[in-house]
């Protein structure tokens, strides 16, 4: 017998579906996608279609093996295997976008119950556990252009404290700089993150707190004594903007109180600027993100706004 069974009210209507937002996601993720074939050619474009590929067949194959219903229409493993690609340098062998789709799909997502229930970005999960294992590939990056001429990223420039080479606030901002294939553009990201903006897919609290905490931070602290460093040379290098943008705010390892959010925010930039400014590693964008999507159930407990009103015990 089939009953009709009635939460609790408020009711919410909307036609937002996964699929829809993912679609959207996917569409935004296009134009660092171009600007990624632009400045790195052919090999760009074959390492994101070998990490997509890899990242469906995975999400297909672990569906089948814990017998779940088959959801590669919710484009949601489409969306984690380019971020993978995006987090890879241009020289990666075509193994390693695989073995990233793999560690995402099946181990970071599948295995602790699919889309939503995962604790950490699975692309960013993955990625960390690609430099911890392979950290000379996944850090081994080269100039834009046809000659693959290898270089140091801005922020390993920065890092050595080295007064000449430094690409132009303008090269860094379109992304004719070396790096991972989808990080260089800011501008190509910032096209991307309008377009979510406008469809309602993110809001502006987790990537404006971020974003406004790592370019105060790195200004009022800078390498040669307070207020020396240049805050808007952080936003436009390393991984900055595709992870606020596309990582840090993913639905499911995020808080959902508008509160906590920018608390989600804050912490990634002071946690990127600290590493940034201090650590050994130059960008501190993966950790930051991995880290506050540990601690985004504590933020969501501690910020539930008050509830107005109660059901009265029966006595």
């Amino acid at each position: 017998m089939n009953q009709l069974i009635v939460s609790s009210s408020p009711h919410i209507n909307s036609d937002e579906t996964i699929a829809k937002i993912m679609r959207d996601v996917v569409i935004a993720l296009i134009p660092a996608g171009i600007a990624a074939i632009y400045f790195f050619g052919s090999r760009a474009l074959l390492i994101i279609v070998v990490s997509v590929i890899s990242a469906v067949l995975t999400e297909w194959f672990m569906q089948k093996l814990y017998k779940k219903p088959i959801t590669l229409d919710d484009w949601s493993a489409v969306v984690t295997g380019i971020l993978i690609a995006y987090n890879m340098p241009p020289t990666v062998p075509l193994w390693l976008p695989i073995v990233g789709s793999v560690i995402a799909i099946a181990i970071i997502k599948q295995s602790f119950g699919g889309l939503g229930q995962n604790f950490m970005n699975p692309a960013l999960g993955a990625r960390a556990i690609l430099l911890a294992c392979w950290p000379v590939r996944m850090t081994t990056w080269v100039a834009p252009g046809p000659d693959a001429i290898s270089t140091a990223t801005p922020l390993e420039l920065l890092n050595g404290n080295m007064q000449e080479g430094f690409p132009t606030i303008w090269d860094a901002f379109i992304g004719n700089i070396g790096g991972c294939i989808g990080e260089t553009s800011a501008f190509a990201l910032i096209l991307g993150a309008i377009y979510l903006l406008y469809r309602d897919v993110i809001n502006w609290r987790i990537p404006v707190s971020y974003l406004g905490t790592v370019a105060l931070f790195t200004w009022i602290f800078g390498k040669d004594g307070f207020f020396t460093g240049n805050g808007i040379y952080n936003l436009f290098i390393g991984g900055l903007m595709l992870g606020a943008f596309y990582m840090a705010t993913d639905y499911a390892t995020s808080p959902v109180t508008p509160k906590g959010q920018l608390i989600m925010g804050f912490g990634c930039g002071i946690i990127t600027s600290i590493i940034r400014l201090y650590g050994g590693y130059p960008d501190g964008v993966t950790y930051a993100i991995l880290i506050m999507n540990i601690v985004t159930p504590l933020i969501d407990r501690y910020t539930i706004p008050s509830i107005y009103g109660e059901v009265e015990r029966n006595v």
